[in-house]
């Protein structure tokens, strides 16, 4: 055991499985720990490099090793999967993940801080929030809908809240009123608890000096500023703004064979909440930009040339490496200098 060099540490709720192999490769450690053990086990070790999959809690147990004096790197289990060699165990499972951390090409996950954390789980509140508006939202348009009430898109709903809270309104039944009362109030409910928290983000965002340089991005707001600051804590990580682009699943998705190239739809992979926010942050640029087309900028003459939806992801793949650009190098958003 104090021979091993290198661990792979399958990580769970209650039971933990430790792989262990020495500086030849040999394997020196195979243990089971319950949750209560994990920290114990580990204190008693020489230092080591130990592997995991950037999982639920793996950031935590990566802080919690890293002050034993271990060096922990964290990977995507989609990375981890293919040095499974046969079965699904937390064994088999934990001997993979030793051997992924020692390859030289394998990327990892930055260890989060509990303040970084923190952030994440005020964007996560927020987002599922909102899914949960929009939810409500739907639901009482159709329930509405089944009594030939509706209105126009949009969230504004103050004609179907009206038509809800109306007692001589005919066309609703006692009952039914009753009941889309309830989906009424919670949708009030839910647009307190999203301002509160927008209120906290913008404020936390203007302490924040990274946030408040993404935020003088064009298109970026404090929450995307704040998600940006959050979701990358090591913008040195990625060789280059293109590279940062591809991640965040914002360039054409390859599929090439016998030297002909394919390039299909956006990839789609990296962080959807991420990814989504730029889209949604070129969407109101490019909307500002049809209402104001004397502004000749490069997402105006894109406009005249590709679809909307094209448009906005292209300009979201420039938002991104931008905010890398800003990320790695310091200082704000030069309008002057990124015009053409």
């Amino acid at each position: 055991m104090e021979k091993a060099t290198t661990i792979g540490l399958d990580l769970a709720k209650s039971v933990f499985q430790v792989h262990g192999i020495d500086a030849a490769g040999g394997v020196v450690l195979r243990r089971k720990l319950r949750r209560a053990e994990l920290l114990e086990f580990f204190a008693a070790l020489p230092a080591a490099l130990v592997g995991m999959e950037a999982c639920g809690g793996a950031h935590y147990w990566a802080r919690e090793l890293t002050r034993l004096g271990h060096t922990v790197r964290l990977m995507p289990p989609v990375y981890v999967k293919p040095y499974v060699k046969r079965g699904k165990t937390d064994a088999a499972d934990a001997e993979a993940i030793c051997e992924a951390v020692t390859r030289p090409t394998m990327r990892f996950v930055p260890a989060k801080t509990e303040a970084q954390q923190a952030s994440l789980v005020e964007l996560k509140v927020r987002d599922m929030l909102v899914r949960q508006r929009t939810q409500t939202i739907n639901a009482l348009r159709s329930h509405l809908a089944e009594y030939g009430i509706v209105a126009a898109q949009g969230r504004k709903l103050s004609e179907l809240i009206a038509v809800v809270r109306d007692d001589d309104d005919t066309r609703l039944p006692g009952l039914a009123r009753e009941a889309l009362g309830e989906l009424v109030g919670q949708l009030e409910a839910l647009e307190q608890r999203i301002a509160r928290l927008d209120s906290r983000m913008v404020r936390h965002a203007r302490e924040d000096e990274v946030a408040r340089r993404l935020a003088s991005i064009p298109g970026i707001g404090a929450i995307g500023a704040t998600a940006l600051a959050t979701l990358v804590p090591d913008p040195h990580g990625f060789a280059s703004a293109r590279h940062f682009a591809a991640w965040l699943g914002l360039t054409p998705k390859p599929h090439s064979s016998g030297g002909k190239e394919r390039l299909g739809r956006i990839s789609k992979q990296g962080n959807s909440m991420l990814r989504r926010l730029l889209v949604l942050g070129a969407t109101s640029r490019l909307r500002h930009a049809k209402r104001s087309p004397d502004a000749a900028d490069w997402a105006t003459r894109l406009l005249t040339r590709r679809p909307f939806k094209v448009a906005a992801v292209a300009l979201a793949n420039k938002m991104a490496r931008v905010a890398w650009a800003l990320l790695v190098r310091g200082g704000t958003y030069n309008t002057a200098a990124t015009a053409a």
